[in-house]
């Protein structure tokens, strides 16, 4: 595949503008009606004993995980809508403490949810994250099945060894070619053991041969891609101020010489074509009988609403654009924030 070759511009820009990947995803918008009491109880789990300053609590009241969670389990009944949204604040929690970790760290932490997650009963940790791994754990495990089990903790270990990775390229400075970063990326998004949670969510039984299925992994990638390269999109800002360079747009920039400008159109048409994908591959979905068929259809809804969810989620949080996210939303400009020193 060819790219377009396009020269860096001398100057810096003050703005970017952002796909309109809102319009491109045609999928309903639904809410879960148990989303106001998940998000509160679940804010008083995660600031229980977490010695949170205010800082740090309001930036976890504009995060509004609880609307994202409600957003893409529209479905679940409250018992696991709750689950889903304490494993997404944690996990919210996890990411910002990863991005302070260098990888000994990020191994600790790994070490310590792992070992919870495939020892909930004999395996005691003095550790918060800890703590809270084995709290919402022994709660899902409750009802969801083995299968699934086997996924999120599968999952679950594939994610801390992708942000291992990526806070040793942090230390050394390093930005990974595309194809590594793609790679890297499904797993650093965390999104793989969200798929698990909608099994977990609607009390699914499906069978590995189900969801090893290529057309079934396929779905779950351009999800997966769509999620996380739009987020690159939108938390670039962000992230730029920082010096992060764990970013899509930084990585086609440094590998096609793409200017800032081209760099966020290049990633918005692929996220374009992620869903384009998720709309083909949905088509070709084979048959495994009635009752099968009526478990995959829920479970690639789910996707679905993950996708039209998530996009919607990014400009009512104020994670990527403070209180700015509904005009951002209209105008699809970004004023780029100054660098941190």
């Amino acid at each position: 595949m060819m790219f377009p070759f396009t020269s860096i511009a001398p100057s810096q820009p003050t703005k970017i503008v952002i796909p309109d990947l809102v319009s491109h995803c045609n999928f309903p918008l639904r809410n879960n009606r148990h989303r106001k009491q998940a998000s509160v109880e679940c804010k008083q789990w995660l600031f229980r004993g977490g010695n949170l300053n205010e800082r740090k609590r309001k930036a976890f009241h504009g995060l509004k995980a609880g609307l994202l969670t409600a957003m893409c389990y529209p479905d679940a009944a409250y018992p696991q809508l709750r689950v889903c949204c304490d494993f997404m604040n944690w996990l919210f929690h996890l990411d910002n403490i990863s991005d302070e970790l260098n990888d000994r760290g990020t191994v600790h932490a790994s070490v310590v949810v792992m070992n919870t997650l495939y020892h909930p009963h004999s395996y005691r940790s003095t550790n918060r994250v800890g703590k809270m791994t084995r709290d919402y754990w022994k709660r899902l495990i409750l009802t969801g099945s083995p299968g699934m089990q086997q996924r999120f903790q599968e999952t679950m270990d594939f994610f801390f060894q992708a942000v291992t990775q990526q806070a040793q390229d942090r230390e050394n400075g390093v930005v990974p070619d595309l194809d590594s970063y793609v790679s890297m990326r499904r797993d650093t998004s965390g999104c793989k053991p969200c798929w698990a949670l909608i099994e977990y969510a609607y009390n699914l039984t499906l069978p590995d041969e189900v969801m090893e299925h290529p057309i079934i992994v396929a779905l779950g990638e351009a999800t997966n891609d769509l999620v996380t390269w739009s987020n690159d999109i939108f938390s670039y800002n962000v992230e730029q101020s920082k010096g992060d360079t764990h970013n899509m747009i930084v990585v086609v920039m440094k590998q096609y010489r793409l200017d800032l400008q081209s760099a966020v159109d290049f990633v918005g048409r692929l996220c374009m074509q992620a869903i384009d994908r998720f709309n083909n591959d949905r088509k070709h979905l084979p048959s495994w009988g009635p009752e099968t068929d009526r478990q995959v259809e829920i479970y690639v809804n789910g996707l679905a609403d993950w996708i039209v969810g998530s996009l919607h989620w990014s400009f009512e949080s104020e994670r990527y654009f403070a209180k700015a996210g509904p005009e951002v939303k209209k105008t699809r400009i970004v004023e780029l924030l100054p660098k941190r020193k």
